[in-house]
């Protein structure tokens, strides 16, 4: 029982991780009907800009706590400007042309992103500190989950219940959920379009640097290349929820992070891999819109 436990608990962590990544795909997806292949470098910006910034920090001798709040801070906002760079310059130019292109040009950004880091980096794996705090309640009244496990799940949990206040309660909310309903018709209501799209790459991609950053401290170390297969992964649960959804990103997250923890846990680490992408055939065999996915109305 204590090991499925364990292995139940690395699954929702990993889940979560993959959740604020998978938000960001989703949340660009229900606005313009298009994946942000670049939203991984987004993540993997984020926990390098955490690390510069947490180094800088530490030497001032300032508490963990304290280095841990400005390094996400600073990271989130850094990450927020690539995001909306990112739309300006792969996106918008292109919010006309065939769907084709802007999705190239995405990729394209992508590979950009990864060379540019390696270039300013390095190539090689760089120790991340742990920035996350311990929590002596835990040990003496939980004892199955770590501070770092707890820390990861709380947060994600936090951020879903603000995101999903946000869209639903918000003027802002409110322009989003009539942008992806119909673009045109939001428009002639007066809703700034360009400004609802701008946003949602910048709230998406402050979400996918919180999670580089919860990541980074987990793990204990980054590179350049970290972002490529987490954006990968974090697709795949957004279409495993059924993109678009943002509930469902959050149970494709969950529901990835769990088969990839008992896989590796009662067969072999080389196959959790697999096992992700046979589930994600298989759901989408029987139910093609995913999860809690929708077919798409025809407009007319």
């Amino acid at each position: 029982m204590d090991y499925f436990l364990e292995l139940l608990i690395g699954g929702l962590t990993r889940g979560s991780i993959y959740a604020l990544i998978a938000l960001g795909y989703t949340m660009v997806y229900g606005i313009i009907e298009l994946i942000n292949f670049a939203h991984g470098e987004i993540y993997m910006i984020g926990a390098f800009t955490a690390l510069i910034v947490a180094g800088v920090l530490a030497m001032s001798g300032m508490s963990g706590l304290s280095v841990l709040i400005l390094a996400s801070v600073v990271a989130v906002i850094y990450s927020a400007a690539y995001g909306f760079t990112v739309e300006k310059v792969a996106y918008k130019p292109l919010r006309h042309a065939s769907r084709l292109s802007p999705l190239i040009s995405a990729i394209g950004m992508s590979i950009f992103l990864q060379n540019y880091v390696l270039v300013a980096q390095t190539s090689d794996f760089l120790p991340f500190p742990n920035l996350l705090p311990d929590l002596p309640f835990l040990a003496n009244y939980v004892g199955f989950i770590g501070s770092t496990e707890f820390i990861i799940i709380g947060t994600t949990a936090v951020i879903m219940v603000l995101l999903t206040l946000l869209i639903k309660f918000t003027r802002m909310g409110k322009a989003m959920r009539a942008t992806a309903q119909d673009r045109n018709m939001a428009m002639l209501v007066g809703v700034n379009v360009n400004r609802v799209i701008s946003n949602t790459f910048i709230i998406g991609s402050a979400l996918a640097a919180i999670g580089g950053v919860l990541i980074a401290s987990h793990v204990g170390r980054i590179n350049f290349y970290i972002g490529f297969l987490a954006g990968i992964k974090a697709f795949t649960a957004a279409v495993l929820g059924g993109i678009g959804s943002i509930p469902g990103a959050v149970l494709g997250a969950l529901v990835l992070g769990c088969t990839e923890s008992f896989a590796t846990g009662y067969v072999s680490s080389d196959y959790e891999d697999v096992f992700a992408f046979v589930l994600l055939i298989v759901i989408l065999i029987i139910k093609p819109s995913g999860l809690l996915g929708h077919k798409p109305t025809q407009k007319v």
